[in-house]
């Protein structure tokens, strides 16, 4: 399968198509992702016609080369699969999703359509079923809190527009008329606003925001105004300072004062609010967890959780999860998944070179 598909790289290396240095088959020669990512791409990378050439391939006759299918998208970056994915309709007249759909099955089928949607929307459709679940709980709700606090402003500001564009309503109507307060307050604020991105902290403003939010917790408010705003508008870097602050002034952290206040919904959705923002590492890494523990497999969190996070930071939740299990996520992903499914996985967390 390596010669075939060529040496495999870290996606945050793609652009650098000429490197001098000598790729061995060997696991060590693999270069890390600085992004901290774990998708490994192919060097050289095969046109967009040749992957979709060896994946039409895969289509035919009376089976579905499913290793060739997990080899080819799951080690694809998102610039990568979206050019698969319009080749793909270019040279057939086919959506590739389509053909995915009707070729595979179960939740490997789950896995792999969710991993070739572009991530705007993709986490515009997590988060319309979240919204529009039959029972809908404070686990769906905490989607749209991962959408807006562990992702960058542009990325959430893209999920909007892609999913006005998709469900003909904006993600503001659709919580307001889905979601009820005080749930809805929290929710429309921290989707509505735009963040600063860059890294920037006024100090004083940390100081005077964390003994807005102790005000709150005193009087049990959580869904005070000036909790929303804060939460909502100031960028993650200074809010993590003014966590840092309110924990030097208290003793206790935020959430462990939040937690204080009760165990309801509203208690339970801020807490994802301050994790997602002070370290989305450990937030996703318990997901995770808690996606896996117990008799059965959360396969919907599990495939969100890994699969939005690939890319981006499952190198530091992969090490977050150690601390948090006894076992390592790789392991306990073959304990608990099985088959193709468990392969397609294993491929994203790099395991599979």
């Amino acid at each position: 399968m390596q010669s075939f598909f060529g040496r495999l790289r870290s996606t945050s290396s793609v652009h650098k198509q000429n490197s001098s240095s000598a790729i061995s088959s060997s696991e060590e020669d693999f270069k890390l992702t600085r992004s901290m990512g774990t998708v490994k791409v192919p060097e050289p990378v095969p046109s967009p016609d040749n992957d979709c050439q060896r994946l039409k391939k895969a289509f035919e006759g009376l089976g579905t080369d499913e290793e060739a299918v997990i080899w080819i998208l799951g080690h694809r970056n998102q610039s990568q699969r979206r050019k698969i994915k319009d080749t793909y309709q270019q040279l057939y007249n086919k959506s590739l999703l389509d053909d995915l759909h009707s070729e595979l099955s179960g939740d490997f089928r789950k896995a792999i359509i969710l991993w070739a949607y572009d991530p705007p929307e993709r986490d515009a459709k997590l988060a319309r079923d979240a919204l529009k679940a039959k029972k809908q709980g404070i686990k769906h709700l905490k989607v749209v809190v991962e959408i807006a606090c562990a992702s960058s402003p542009h990325h959430l500001m893209a999920v909007r527009q892609v999913y006005a564009s998709l469900f003909d309503c904006s993600l503001e109507e659709d919580i307001a008329s889905t979601v009820s307060l005080p749930l809805r307050k929290i929710l429309v604020g921290l989707v509505s606003s735009y963040r600063y991105d860059r890294q920037l902290v006024d100090s004083g403003i940390a100081g005077s925001e964390a003994s807005r939010l102790h005000e709150a917790i005193e009087r049990k408010q959580l869904d005070d105004d000036h909790v929303v705003q804060i939460l909502s508008t100031r960028n993650l870097f200074q809010l993590r300072a003014t966590f840092e602050c309110y924990k030097q002034k208290y003793g206790n952290s935020f959430d462990q004062d939040i937690k204080a206040c009760g165990n309801d919904d509203l208690e339970s959705l801020l807490i994802a609010v301050f994790w997602c923002i002070e370290s989305p590492e450990k937030y996703f890494a318990k997901v995770i967890k808690n996606s896996i523990v117990g008799l059965g497999t959360d396969e919907d969190s599990l495939n969100r959780a890994i699969i939005s996070r690939a890319e981006i930071d499952m190198i530091k939740i992969k090490e977050e999860y150690s601390k948090v299990s006894k076992n390592s996520l790789v392991d306990d992903i073959i304990g608990d998944t099985s088959r193709d499914y468990k392969n397609f996985l294993l491929t994203l967390l790099g395991e599979r070179l």
